[in-house]
């Protein structure tokens, strides 16, 4: 079992930066690829960005790429999640959440889920 808490989420400017983290405990943190995830009102959970367990393969949706970033340290127990050049669009609630599978974009695929944090990008 893995409980994932994030934290770093809050209201910023469009063309602003939030580094938003998810701090992991109880199974080994290092077994697990780790992704990111958001939710919109009225709209379905969208991948946003994945990592590998070493942190040597990322991934992004197209709508996030070149302007997120996603990093783990596995010796924190923590992965993050980068966001620069914010939109209103990127206003959602984030999850992170761990998974043993390596397609990353598939929410069926993961396991754990954490709470969430809200990200509010005002215009």
């Amino acid at each position: 079992q893995v409980q994932l808490v994030e934290s770093g989420g809050g209201l910023v400017q469009a063309g602003g930066s939030l580094r938003v983290s998810c701090l992991a405990s109880g199974d080994t943190f290092s077994n697990y690829g780790m992704g990111w995830f958001r939710q919109a009102p009225g709209k379905e959970r969208e991948f946003v960005a994945g990592i590998s367990w070493s942190g040597s393969s990322t991934y992004y949706a197209d709508s996030v790429k070149g302007r997120f970033t996603i990093s783990r340290d596995n010796a924190k127990n923590t992965v993050f999640l980068q966001m620069s050049s914010l939109k209103p669009e990127d206003t959602a609630v984030y999850y992170c959440a761990a998974t043993r599978y390596i397609t990353y974009y598939l929410p069926s695929n993961y396991a754990y889920w954490g709470q969430g944090t809200q990200v509010t990008v005002s215009s």
